[in-house]
């Protein structure tokens, strides 16, 4: 349970320039410190966001936050903020972000705010808002930081703060139900030390599996590894723990279980856009025609995929707001980005949530005599690269990408600028993009062979470097 916050209580607020770039593209995060993200500026990002609440008629909201070490004095500042505006704080605790969303909807809010930086460092923070039932976006990001700088808030009579113990159980409880498994699987789940192990593994084994335990204490030092299954090195402990366990399949989750990994049991990595193969599979058998988002990251394979099921394939930016925002905007029923966050609206509520997401996969795998090893390389598959990424200053990205994408000339490939720049040819196709959560440019290639994902690369290179000799490029 959550230490009671001293809601009249006012922190000293700062006269200097909040950090523009804690505001990002969609969520708020950034380093915790006197020049970053503070109890201070937590502060006024609650008076911010309970003076939206309020303007949107709402009278509560639930907060939540994961197991980073500043989580709990950056949460007391929040709620602070929060309760001046004259809202109601229901209090989750230490949950991964899809308990807040789950709440949200559970406890009829539709507002609220979980208290994390996902996958990034130990020593970073942030917020995932959810709004009215909609997850802030960059326009509302920015919003919020134009209230902040004019302080421009509520006024109100002081509300209050309640402890919400039971909601983690009902969360279970409503996955129990609603899924079976048709034979009992042996796994091994890897939380990264993240939020995740507070849940996943217990969920898991009431569905009936063999659950075996790798780094799910919550330490928000994340001291075995970083908790990001996008990277290859994150994933080489779960690999090395299926293979000498025999295991059917092995899940891991990023720092605040809203994103899953795969391994199968031959310790194959299946990455977020093959994964989304066989969901919209099994999902377009029992609802044929249905909408399919993903995100400009993705295999070429997956909307063939989907075509060839009878799904409608859409691609979309990237982004876990700006997918979900377009996933309730066509009303389609799967969504998913190539980061690992995945959004069912056809048995859920349409938000991200790794730990519901691999509920959902293994109930395809036991419906099935054959493996997961056998199960993945019946779909198409090419060689490809993971994220790539080049460092580049935040105030840096924009102004490169404008340059590349004016001076840089691919013959005659299909571009694709949705979302940066995707560059397609008949048998390969390459990616750059600037990243919306980190100081980095972001590459991917794909192609049907090791020649053509070189020859797709040297393209590139030839191109950023025309336009940048002094480049290091990670490919």
């Amino acid at each position: 349970m959550e230490t009671p916050v001293d809601i009249n209580s006012e922190p000293k607020l700062l006269e200097s320039t909040i950090p523009a770039d804690l505001f990002r593209a969609y969520d708020i995060r950034g380093p915790v410190g006197l020049a970053g993200l503070n109890a201070d500026i937590a502060y006024l990002i609650g008076l911010a966001i309970g003076s939206r609440t309020r303007e949107l008629g709402q009278k509560t909201i639930v907060v939540g936050r994961d197991g980073r070490l500043s989580g709990s004095q950056l949460t007391a500042a929040l709620v602070r903020g929060l309760c001046k505006t004259g809202l109601t704080v229901l209090n989750v605790g230490i949950v991964p972000t899809p308990l807040v969303y789950f709440s949200t909807n559970q406890l009829e809010t539709n507002s609220g705010v979980m208290v994390t930086a996902s996958h990034n460092p130990g020593h970073h923070n942030g917020f995932k808002i959810v709004l009215d039932g909609k997850t802030l976006t960059s326009q509302g990001i920015t919003a919020l930081r134009k209230r902040v700088q004019e302080r421009d808030f509520v006024k109100s009579a002081v509300g209050k703060q309640i402890n919400v113990v039971d909601i983690v159980q009902d969360y279970k409880n409503f996955i129990l139900k609603q899924i079976q498994l048709k034979r009992r699987l042996k796994l091994v789940v890897d939380c990264g030390n993240g939020v995740a192990g507070k849940i996943a593994p217990d969920l898991y084994r009431k569905l009936g599996c063999e659950v075996i335990e790798l780094f799910c204490e919550v330490d928000g030092r994340f001291p075995n590894h970083h908790p990001d299954p996008t990277m290859p090195e994150n994933l080489s402990d779960l690999i090395d723990m299926v293979k000498k366990t025999a295991s059917d399949i092995g899940l891991a989750f990023d720092g605040d279980g809203d994103r899953l990994g795969v391994v199968t049991n031959k310790g194959e990595i299946i990455w977020p856009d093959r994964q989304m193969m066989i969901f919209s599979m099994d999902l377009l058998s029992r609802l044929p025609g249905s909408d399919i988002i993903f995100d400009v990251k993705c295999s070429r394979h997956l909307p063939e995929i989907i075509k060839k099921h009878g799904g409608n394939p859409i691609m979309w930016c990237t982004g876990h707001s700006v997918l979900k925002a377009k996933l309730f905007e066509i009303n389609a029923l799967l969504a998913g980005e190539m980061s690992g966050h995945i959004f069912f609206k056809d048995e859920w509520f349409g938000f991200d949530d790794g730990i519901y997401v691999g509920a959902r996969l293994l109930r395809i795998i036991s419906q099935q005599d054959k493996s997961a090893s056998e199960i993945f390389a019946s779909l198409p598959n090419s060689i490809n690269t993971p994220e790539l990424k080049l460092p580049m200053a935040e105030e840096k990205k924009s102004i490169f990408m404008q340059k590349f994408i004016q001076k840089a000339d691919f013959g005659d490939a299909k571009l694709i600028t949705l979302d940066g720049l995707r560059v397609e040819f008949q048998n390969r196709w390459g990616l750059i993009r600037p990243s919306n959560t980190s100081p980095y440019l972001i590459f991917r290639f794909e192609a049907d062979t090791e020649f053509e994902l070189k020859r797709i690369q040297d393209i590139f290179k030839a191109e950023l470097l025309n336009v940048d000799n002094t480049l290091r490029l990670p490919f």
